[in-house]
């Protein structure tokens, strides 16, 4: 059974006078999430256009991968306990990458 990778793209709002908080937590759960089995990546920007809205783009090799990442205790503590209430807005998309046949 042939599985597809996921690619997880997030775009952040963070809380004004918030961001010298978050971004410690935010590099922690970077890091922590790069050692799980699945990985393939974890990239955060800021955008260019607004220094208060961050990007961040995550990859998985499949599905159950990045459900592991959303089930695992470093992301429970540090993203639902830690950052979210740091965010005024969030918006997350998770996509299917299109295969080039």
């Amino acid at each position: 059974m042939e599985t597809s990778p996921v690619y997880v793209f997030a775009r952040w709002k963070v809380k004004e006078g918030k961001m010298e908080e978050l971004l410690p937590l935010l590099k922690r759960l970077r890091t922590q999430t790069r050692f799980e089995k699945g990985n393939l990546f974890y990239t955060i920007c800021l955008d260019n256009t607004d220094a208060s809205t961050l990007l961040l783009s995550e990859g998985y090799t499949d599905a159950a991968a990045q459900q592991a990442h959303v089930d695992s205790d470093h992301y429970k503590t540090l993203t639902k306990h830690g950052i979210v209430p740091l965010l005024s807005e969030r918006d997350v998309f998770l996509t299917t990458p299109l295969k080039d046949e």
